[in-house]
């Protein structure tokens, strides 16, 4: 098979090749960053204006799409390519109105999904300084002031789910949360953000497995919580994933000497333990529910499984995590990604397969009514699709940083990532 340089001829920019001859052998004929490129074009093809509410009044402020456009952000600045900055910076500016306000966003609701998209705001205004931006930037920041918390200082999931915390909150919150604070000037949001983290390690981490739960229910009243714990039965991969990214993602923002830093720096250790720990010896990916394994109806998910490689690879760039232990983790982890999930479509394009849809905790299933009880036939019994954007976003930013990992050097201790 021809390389994909060759087939998709002048679809990359020169920048995105640097080491494509060694991750030829490697990654099926193209560098991670490459990789990336493709997907991200592929995706801004077939959404096409969907996303932006100035082109579709039916678009709404979404956590996903908030993803989609910051990780379009960052890949832009990568290889600077501003076509993909102005994509992502689109989607979230459409939906600002000249004075600030957020179009669809319900402050009432005081939903933790709805603050994601700020980071993708927060690189618009840090370039426009557009005075409707920050003002927008406020509104959510408003809203995390305001956010109810349970009794160890962790926000809600959402006023709809009292006294909850969930994995998935903290990626949608915390990130933004110390950005603003790193950005405007405000350590005690920075430190306020790190303490979260650092509580919901303590509630959520199992020291049997490694692994995180889903959520914890303070009260014990819902249906899903063990009575005398509160926690979720299951270890779901995308929960812990949301979690591996807000992890590393806030260490960003965190001063080496600040009180906390330390704290989150050992969560980042823990996190990577068990993924480690977890990762299929044969695929190199990971299980939609992580534990099982092979066990009849679980299957390998490629969100969970590119927001793992994206921690990882991010902890090792960034001094977090010794190389040495775990490069061979991300270019294994990496090589599966591909091998796995990336299907060549026919119109020139790829998409990203094994995808799980949706999951979460409390009520019923949109598609199907059963109940989303956290267990085991609940996590694999939700629909698998191709291209959702909560794998598509994490798949560009996993490419980034193996790319970046690759280009430090590769350690005498990484053996090749296909092999077990």
């Amino acid at each position: 098979m021809k390389s994909l340089s060759l087939l998709y001829g002048g679809l990359f920019l020169a920048a995105a090749a640097v080491h494509a001859s060694e991750a030829a052998a490697r990654f099926d004929g193209a560098s991670p960053l490459e990789w990336s490129v493709l997907l991200a074009r592929s995706e801004k093809a077939r959404r096409g204006t969907s996303l932006d509410f100035s082109k579709n009044s039916g678009a709404h402020w979404d956590y996903a799409s908030g993803l989609f456009a910051d990780s379009l952000q960052r890949l832009g600045a990568e290889i600077s390519d501003r076509a993909f900055n102005d994509y992502g910076a689109a989607i979230v500016d459409s939906f600002i109105t000249g004075q600030g306000e957020i179009r669809t966003y319900r402050p009432e609701e005081f939903n933790l999904d709805s603050v994601e998209p700020g980071r993708a705001l927060l690189t618009s205004y840090s370039e426009t300084h557009e005075e409707r931006l920050r003002r927008a930037i406020d509104l959510l920041r408003t809203q995390l002031a305001r956010q109810p918390r349970t009794g160890r200082g962790v926000f809600w999931h959402k006023l709809r789910y009292r006294e909850q915390v969930w994995l998935d909150g903290l990626y949608m919150a915390q990130p933004f949360h110390a950005e603003c604070g790193k950005a405007f000037g405000e350590p005690d949001e920075i430190a306020d953000a790190s303490s979260q983290l650092a509580a919901a390690d303590s509630i959520l981490y199992d020291r049997r497995s490694g692994l995180y739960y889903h959520g914890w229910d303070e009260s014990r009243q819902e249906q899903w919580a063990d009575r005398a714990t509160g926690l979720s039965p299951t270890f779901w991969s995308r929960a812990i994933g949301w979690f591996s990214m807000a992890v590393v993602d806030v260490l960003d923002s965190l001063p080496a000497a600040m009180p906390g830093t330390a704290s989150v720096r050992d969560i980042e250790g823990r996190v990577a333990g068990g993924l480690v720990r977890w990762q299929d010896p044969v695929a190199g990916v990971w299980w939609q529910v992580t534990d099982q394994g092979a066990r009849s109806g679980n299957y390998l998910e490629a969100s969970a499984s590119s927001m793992f490689v994206y921690a990882l690879a991010k902890g090792v760039n960034r001094g977090y995590l010794p190389r040495a232990q775990y490069e061979r983790a991300v270019l294994r982890g990496y090589a599966g990604l591909i091998r796995e999930f990336v299907r060549r479509d026919l119109d020139g394009r790829i998409s990203l397969t094994h995808c799980c849809s949706v999951a979460g905790l409390g009520g019923a299933s949109a598609t199907g009514g059963r109940p989303r009880d956290g267990s085991f036939g609940y996590y694999v019994g939700e629909p698998v699709v191709d291209n959702d954007l909560k794998a598509v976003a994490p798949f560009i930013l996993a490419g980034m940083e193996t790319e970046r990992m690759m280009s430090l050097g590769t350690s005498q201790h990484a053996a090749s990532p296909f092999s077990p």
